[in-house]
């Protein structure tokens, strides 16, 4: 007899998967989701295709699914299926989110034997927010067509280097030799190729640090760049700053709209967003680079302003931050490109993962590791490197605090909206406690950014265009 755990008043399973398993005699509990659940006990459910046809595969969700053991194990070289084909399948049963019940698609099924070593297991139910849990044996009936196999690798033999960063430098090299296939007994810098910094951001640097600057300091750099001139100018027209009358000069953007410390950075990051080009390859589901950057960077804004007045770090540095914080994943793509394309297509069936592990596991090292090496690098602000380098620890509290609090803070904010890649995350009491800001007051300011996504995401499209 199916037992029912939740409410009336809360979300339950929807009516197809209730028929079906009550069809297939399975009991079940539904089960509200929250963060504290065993992930050896989570199923996660993905269906890959190939020309062969569709497979769903399943796996617990203290594994990360590898593709190559995958390719091993079945002789074919399968990819999660389009996002609009999956979209629509799960549209035609009333279905949010794929659940683990094989007799649900008429796809073979292959499972991850381990899944078989726990008592109970938890299946997604289709609609959010509401899990199944399943007894181990009338699981095992679920499976009685499907064939078994081990394709996962445990998490706990993965574990990205979150707050090490002293380490960084030898597995950024350690990477670089295995993905070359040689032993280079050269310099970092000399190890990887790294395009030059543009003159415009190399003078946009000097202005930062130079304490006489003045408007026309940074309006005679921008003018000398017609291209971020003109978008300069357009940033500063567009209706998301609400500007009074026509923006008609790189001077007029800066002393009626925008603001020397907003310019300056935003030149900085659209001058260093040209440097390396957005990779060709991206994993389904995910927010567009830009896009995303722009939304942290707002969101950070907000944040910086709520901050309490003495303890707020530099508004226009902290912009920066959110503008460059995913800046890891472009030199990913170019650094190692024949291995960024494999990073895509596991990201895409392990979305139950942060990417730092899925990176660890292919390359040794994480966006966030090499992004912060090359802001040391490129001589840029002690700060940006240590707001990209410890973005997704909630606990850091060393120098630069504030930096990459506020990134992860803002992250883990516009994640719980859909805008970002990867697993929701809590946010503990002690980061928000470190930023002097209240949780309501943090969940104020997201929701007043995403109140103008759609400028936003105008703003974002110009970015694509440089």
């Amino acid at each position: 007899m199916t037992e029912v755990a939740l409410d009336a008043a809360t979300p339950q399973a929807p009516s197809v998967i209730r028929l079906l398993l009550d069809k297939l005699d399975i009991a079940y509990r539904e089960v509200t989701e929250h963060p504290q659940l065993p992930p050896e006990r989570r199923v996660q459910a993905v269906l890959l295709d190939d020309a062969v046809g569709a497979l769903m595969v399943l796996f617990p969700q203290n594994q990360l699914l590898d593709l190559k053991r995958l390719t091993e194990l079945t002789g074919r070289d399968l990819a999660a299926v389009p996002l609009k084909r999956l979209e629509q399948m799960l549209a035609k049963h009333g279905l949010k989110i794929l659940p683990g019940i094989p007799a649900l698609t008429s796809s073979p099924c292959l499972y991850e034997e381990s899944l078989l070593d726990v008592p109970s297991l938890l299946i997604h139910s289709g609609e959010a927010g509401v899990l199944l849990e399943i007894e181990r044996d009338t699981f095992k009936r679920m499976l009685s067509k499907a064939s078994a196999g081990r394709f996962g690798e445990l998490l706990s033999s993965i574990q990205p280097n979150l707050d090490r960063p002293d380490d960084d430098r030898e597995e950024i090299t350690q990477a670089v030799h295995a993905f070359t296939a040689r032993r280079i007994q050269q310099r970092l810098e000399s190890t990887i190729e790294i395009p030059p910094l543009a003159e415009t951001a190399q003078k946009i640097i000097k202005l930062r640090v130079d304490p006489n600057a003045t408007i026309d300091d940074i309006t005679g750099v921008v003018e000398t760049d017609p291209a971020l001139a003109a978008q300069v100018v357009s940033w500063a027209g567009s209706p998301y700053y609400a500007s009074p009358g026509k923006i008609r000069s790189v001077e007029d953007a800066i002393v009626r709209v925008l603001g020397f410390d907003l310019v300056i950075n935003l030149a900085l990051g659209l001058a260093l967003g040209k440097t390396l080009s957005l990779p060709k390859d991206h994993p389904q589901q995910t927010t567009p680079y830009w896009q995303q950057s722009i939304y942290t960077a707002a969101v950070i804004e907000g944040l910086t302003r709520a901050m309490p007045r003495a303890e707020r770090p530099e508004a226009g540095l902290t912009y920066l931050a959110g503008l460059l914080h995913n800046f890891g994943y472009l030199l990913l793509a170019h650094v190692f490109p024949p291995h960024f394309s494999l990073i895509c297509r596991h990201l895409e069936v392990n979305p139950h993962l942060c990417h730092s592990y899925v990176e660890k596991h292919l390359l040794g090292i994480s966006r966030e590791q090499i992004g912060a090496w090359l802001m040391r690098f490129w001589d840029l602000p002690d700060e940006l490197a240590t707001a990209l380098r410890f973005q997704h620890d909630p606990h850091y509290d060393g120098d630069h605090a504030a930096f990459p609090n506020l990134v992860c803070l803002a992250v883990r904010l516009l994640r719980a909206r859909g805008i970002g890649s990867g697993p929701e995350e809590s946010i503990p009491d002690e980061l928000l406690e470190r930023l002097g800001m209240s949780r309501s007051k943090a969940e104020d300011v997201v929701n007043k950014v995403l109140e103008a996504e759609s400028l936003l995401r105008e703003l974002a499209s110009q970015f694509n265009q440089t």
